[in-house]
């Protein structure tokens, strides 16, 4: 999975870069998307790491339950805060456009911090029930498990393309970052709700 962002990495630097020239008198952005890419593979490693390998303490269970319902909160005002958003782009107001997204930027950040708290402290939570429920579980889990490593570096770069003014380059890779990221905070409460159902 590091080795597919790698290569988006390289496929989406190579379309940025090369399409970098449209703006003129900006700096390069290479540097900036690479160091978004590597962070990006950092925190996926390590969130690869706490799921499949970190073995959570016995200690901690009972404790902080409320966090898989706070996630799904936080997934829940992401997804609202980005349809907000694209409402009031539509619509050409371009300031609270800009407050909704980093609203829902500022949701997502809080869900991956609840997250990482959470399976740190209780580990994967294992779904239960066999038959169909359980192939629809796993296939939404599985695309937004996907979809998640491919948001977490798109979200990083539509916002720093905004941040720096290149309005351009930011409306160009939205049209891709959008839709993931909303299909990613939709099924993350979807996820919970399986969970919440079956599971817990």
């Amino acid at each position: 999975m590091v080795f597919s962002l790698q290569a988006q990495q390289h496929a989406v630097l190579s379309f940025l870069c090369s399409n970098g020239s449209m703006e003129q008198g900006r700096t390069n952005s290479r540097p900036v998307l690479g160091a978004i890419f590597a962070g990006s593979a950092t925190a996926i490693s390590f969130l690869l790491w706490l799921l499949y390998v970190h073995q959570a303490s016995a200690q901690f269970a009972g404790q902080w339950t409320f966090l898989p319902a706070l996630n799904a909160f936080l997934n829940g005002l992401s997804a609202i805060a980005l349809c907000v958003g694209l409402y009031f782009i539509k619509h050409g107001y371009r300031q609270a456009h800009r407050t909704s997204m980093l609203l829902a930027f500022g949701f997502s950040s809080l869900f991956l911090i609840s997250y990482i708290v959470n399976h740190a402290l209780h580990g994967d939570t294992h779904f239960p029930r066999h038959g169909a429920v359980r192939a629809i579980y796993l296939s939404i889990l599985a695309s937004h498990i996907f979809l998640s490593v491919v948001a977490l570096p798109l979200v990083l770069t539509t916002l720093f393309f905004s941040l720096s003014g290149r309005f351009v380059m930011h409306r160009r890779i939205a049209r891709f970052t959008f839709p993931i990221w909303l299909y990613v905070s939709i099924t993350g409460v979807i996820v919970f709700a399986f969970l919440k159902v079956y599971a817990y």
